[in-house]
């Protein structure tokens, strides 16, 4: 009966959806952090309302709340005509598989994760590059030189994250880089009181800088470093304007490229399926300066994060992708 309601639930909200341009129907199911978490999902939010802006052309989303209404909501608006279907969470990665077979002519956009067929674009981030160089910033500037870490769902994709952080971070002059992972499921990406205790666990050890890559759980790491007159490093989105001043940067992961691109393309007939990897080269991942952290930043850390930033490009600096092996070189 559970089941029935949920289904039922989803298929009601889609369908009060607006009429929307014969041309191409967009629709962008999140992941279950829900829409306005700060972070991943609303980065999302922001891609397919400028296409909105832009066009005119107006889109349906979902919020799932669990597994089961992620892939129920992608079937339903398969079903209603909806494409191209962004799935926004390598967590929808079994439910594109299997509804990208059922609806051939649909075309659907996966991020963060990879699904091989005809009709499905699949957007991945080089998410070490630009955490490399986020954690070469916190080495910087801590005066510990311990540095901290809180990811969301312990998954791969978060330790690369990790990953990435702790190699920028040694690179810079940390001696002990703190690591902790919020949970083992998808409630990990939206329990902001869990991750405010990792995050002052972290600083009752010496970290004074904690980057925080966990969705809607990171405002609380990021509200606990502020509370403890410490720095955090946001995530995602550009999350320096939460607390001007207190969060040292952001790791930008422009998944509102990959939202308003797989639109735009569509609308332009230049849609194409297959893997696109985004990193420093294609802009995919960067770090963020603005008026917000701009008097934390010294010449010295800005020339050093530029330099490291063109070096990954050039590839004479190589980050080590925690996805290809599982294995970290710095701990």
């Amino acid at each position: 009966m559970k089941r029935m309601f949920i289904g039922a639930a989803v298929a009601a909200f889609i369908a009060a959806g607006p009429a929307l341009a014969a041309d191409i129907k967009p629709a962008l199911v999140y992941g279950t952090g829900g829409k306005f978490d700060k972070s991943f999902n609303e980065a999302g939010y922001n891609g397919a309302e400028k296409f909105k802006a832009e066009t005119g052309i107006d889109y349906r989303d979902f919020e799932p709340q669990d597994d089961t209404q992620g892939e129920q909501a992608i079937r339903k608006f398969a079903s209603g005509g909806f494409s191209p279907i962004v799935a926004l969470s390598f967590a929808w990665t079994d439910a594109v598989e299997k509804v990208s077979k059922e609806f051939p002519d649909t075309k659907f956009v996966l991020v963060d994760s990879v699904v091989d067929a005809p009709n499905v674009r699949s957007v991945v981030f080089k998410e070490d590059e630009g955490s490399y160089l986020v954690g070469l910033l916190a080495a910087m500037k801590s005066g510990s030189k311990t540095v901290g870490f809180v990811g969301g769902m312990d998954i791969p994709l978060i330790r690369k994250f990790g990953c990435g952080y702790a190699q920028g971070a040694k690179a810079g002059g940390a001696t002990k880089i703190i690591q902790n992972m919020t949970g083992t499921t998808g409630a990990a990406w939206n329990d902001p009181v869990r991750g405010g205790e990792l995050a002052k666990s972290q600083i009752d050890q010496g970290a004074d800088v904690v980057y925080a890559a966990a969705g809607a759980t990171g405002l609380g790491v990021l509200q606990t470093t502020v509370d403890n007159g410490k720095l955090g490093i946001g995530v995602d989105s550009n999350q320096n304007p939460l607390h001007p001043g207190k969060i040292l940067t952001s790791m930008v992961k422009r998944v509102d490229v990959a939202v308003y691109n797989a639109y735009s393309d569509a609308k332009n007939d230049k849609w194409t399926s297959g893997t696109q990897a985004l990193g420093l080269k294609e802009s995919g991942v960067d770090w963020a300066y603005d008026d917000n952290n701009k008097p934390l930043i010294s010449d010295d850390m800005k020339a050093a994060v530029e330099k490291a930033k063109a070096d990954i490009i050039a590839g004479t600096v190589q980050v080590h992708d925690y996805m290809s092996d599982e294995k970290c070189p710095v701990e």
